[in-house]
């Protein structure tokens, strides 16, 4: 495979995989983090998000100004950002919480530039069900993030997030970065997208045997997460097995759901081992 392509999920960036990137060159692995459409660079922020004073009410009901991103118009676009960073060869990709949707939907769509796809603490969605469809059931209680919402995503359009309220932070690091340093989560709140296309979440992929399933996995399950419970977590990995020829390889790790920014080595040593 000639590189790593590490995806990231919902509200973050691909700085998040800047530790990971570090420990894969000192490893002599080649990678390159990208920003999905509606993320990074990519991003979109309401207006009111700047007003001063600021308006709670108005941050709140004011319409996503992103452009509707559904996992599909991701996936195609993530298609061509393997395709250009490979070269046209196989990549591995490594993908994150909601970027697993994205990733899933692309290696249907393009298996032949799939070397290897490792999912961590990843939403892997290949049984029929959107990733929606797996937020009401017994496997996602204890989930945090949803307390964190700070608008209606049906009214707004996109899940949204007030990182700039200081007393939202102690619940945002406890979702995201409960085992972070405190800096190194200070520093990532602060780098955190508000808005998240909701139309990623609703979509159902088509995934079949003969072009997803004939892709290599490895699933990277994180114990102590908080977004995606563990039990969430096994799920998938039956479920991918269910669709795949052959069984995931799975890698735990006593972590929560951000190892790029707590274990970085060790995550950066599960990527090596399947590259």
């Amino acid at each position: 495979m000639r590189n790593v392509v590490l995806v990231h999920g919902f509200w973050h960036g691909s700085w998040c995989w800047s530790l990971v990137t570090e420990q894969l060159a000192a490893r002599g692995i080649p990678s390159v983090a990208v920003d999905l459409d509606g993320h990074g660079l990519k991003s979109t922020s309401p207006a009111a998000r700047w007003g001063r004073p600021f308006d709670p009410a108005g941050f709140a009901t004011e319409p996503s100004a992103a452009p509707v991103v559904t996992a599909s118009s991701a996936a195609a676009t993530l298609v061509e950002q393997i395709r250009r960073i490979g070269g046209g060869e196989q990549c591995l990709v490594v993908a994150h919480s909601m970027g697993g949707a994205v990733a899933t939907a692309a290696a249907e769509l393009a298996p032949s530039l799939f070397g290897h796809l490792v999912y961590v603490t990843a939403f892997a969605p290949v049984a029929g069900l959107p990733v929606a469809g797996y937020l009401g059931g017994p496997d996602n209680e204890g989930e945090m993030v949803s307390r964190l919402f700070a608008a209606d995503p049906a009214a707004v359009g996109s899940l949204r997030l007030d990182t700039g309220d200081p007393d939202r932070h102690p619940a945002i690091h406890e979702t995201f970065y409960g085992d972070v340093d405190p800096a190194t989560a200070r520093a990532a709140i602060g780098l955190l997208a508000p808005d998240a296309p909701a139309g990623v979440t609703t979509e159902v992929l088509p995934v079949t045997a003969g072009r997803y399933g004939r892709v290599p996995h490895t699933y990277v399950t994180c114990t102590k997460d908080n977004v995606i419970p563990v039990a969430l977590q096994r799920r998938f990995v039956r479920e991918i097995d269910a669709t795949s020829a052959t069984p995931a390889r799975v890698v735990e790790l006593d972590c929560g759901h951000s190892p790029f920014l707590s274990r970085p080595a060790e995550l950066a040593e599960v990527i090596a081992d399947s590259w």
